[in-house]
This record gives C-alpha cells, structure tokens and sequence, in this order.
C-alpha cells in the first residue's frame, strides 16, 4: 500500500516537471523565433536609414560646396530625400515580388506532387503566411530611407551661416552614422566599436568626395 502511494506521488510530481519543462522549452523556442524575425526587420530599417542619412548629406555637402543659400541646399536635401524613398520602395517592391512569385511558383509545383488531403491544405495555409509582403516591405523601405534623410535636413533647416551650417549638418551626420552603426552591429551581434567606426568613416568618405568632387568641378566653371 505505501509502495503504491509512493509511486503515485512520484507520477503527480513527475507530470507538473515535464509540462514546466515543455512549456519552458516551447517559450525559448518561440522567442528566439520572434527574435530573429525582428532582428532581420530592424537591422534592414537601419541600413536603409543609413543610406538616406548618408546619400542626402553628401547630396547637400556638394550643393553646399558650390551654393551657399540655405534654400538651395534645403531643396537639394528635400529631393533627394523624396527622389531616394521613392527609388527604395520601387526597387524593394520589384525585388520582394520577383521573390514572391518564384515562391509561388515553388509551391504550385509542390502542390502537384502531393495529394494528401487535410494535410496539404494545411500545410498550403502555412506557407501563404510566411510568403514576403511586397507593399510591406517597399513602405518600410521608403520610412528608413526617410528617416535617415530628414537628420541633415532638419540639421541645415535654421541655421543661415553658410560655414556653421556645413559643420552643423557633418556634426549631426557623425552622430547619426555612430548610433547607426552601433544598433546595426548589436542586431548582427559584430563588434560595435568596428562596425561603427567603418559606418562613421565611410560616411565621412561619401561627403569628403562628394563635397569636393563638386567643389573642383563648380571652381572650373563647369
């Protein structure tokens, strides 16, 4: 009787261990999912913001380098700022489509090969689901790419001096590519002093050639 009892308080106690380890297991799965979905999206949006952050300040860095009215250099930031979300939600959207379509060709193929019933229904269910969104991601390419832009924009916006508004924009910029870079290495888990060190000097590099190509060819009289 009392070996009896034993057991059946082992089994009682042994049952909750296993659905808390399931259950445990089952979260840590599913968070590490959701994780790298978001991961995937976050680190995209960051390097769109980048190249809208750098394009659109070296756009303006070579205006400025020849034009120092701050409605021309306003206006040259402006469009670039359309002229590149545009131009990144156009391309994400053609290339998310082609994918979409090489995926759904993948699965009328797939389909013919089986004819399982329930199961194939569900599992057709399944893929539709995880299949790109092409307007999704050609809007969120456009917003990150926006983003990025408006800092040197909002950055030259109030300031009339022509030379103090040249190193507002660069200081801006710098500070920008900095935090950039850092959220980008954290998300693709690189070190984040090399990964934002080579976003910063590139983006130094895209201005410094930008400004004086533009520069040399404005003194020419091009």
């Amino acid at each position: 009787m009392a070996s009896n009892q034993t057991s059946l308080n082992d089994a009682k106690f042994a049952l909750p261990i296993n659905d808390v380890e399931q259950q445990a297991t089952l979260e840590i799965e599913t968070e590490d999912f959701d994780y790298s979905k978001r991961a995937q999206w976050l680190r995209a949006a960051v390097l769109g913001a980048n190249d809208g952050l750098v394009s659109t300040a070296s756009l303006m860095m070579g205006v400025g380098a020849v034009k120092q009215d701050i409605k021309v250099m306003i206006l040259t930031g402006f469009a670039g700022l359309v002229a590149g979300a545009c131009s990144m939600a156009i391309g994400e959207f053609v290339s998310v489509h082609s994918q979409l379509d090489i995926e759904l060709a993948q699965m009328k193929r797939e389909k013919e090969r089986r004819n399982n019933g329930g199961k194939e229904e569900q599992e057709e269910g399944e893929n539709k689901e995880s299949l790109p969104n092409p307007l999704q991601a050609a809007a969120a390419s456009a917003l990150a790419f926006s983003v990025g832009a408006l800092v040197p924009l909002l950055a030259a916006s109030f300031i009339r001096g022509y030379k103090v508004r040249l190193g507002v924009v660069v200081a801006a910029v710098t500070l920008a590519l900095l935090i950039f870079g850092w959220i980008g290495a954290v998300l693709g888990k690189a070190p984040t002093v090399k990964s934002s060190l080579r976003v910063l000097v590139g983006g130094w590099l895209a201005m410094a050639i930008t400004f004086g190509l533009t520069k040399l060819i404005g003194s020419s009289g091009l």
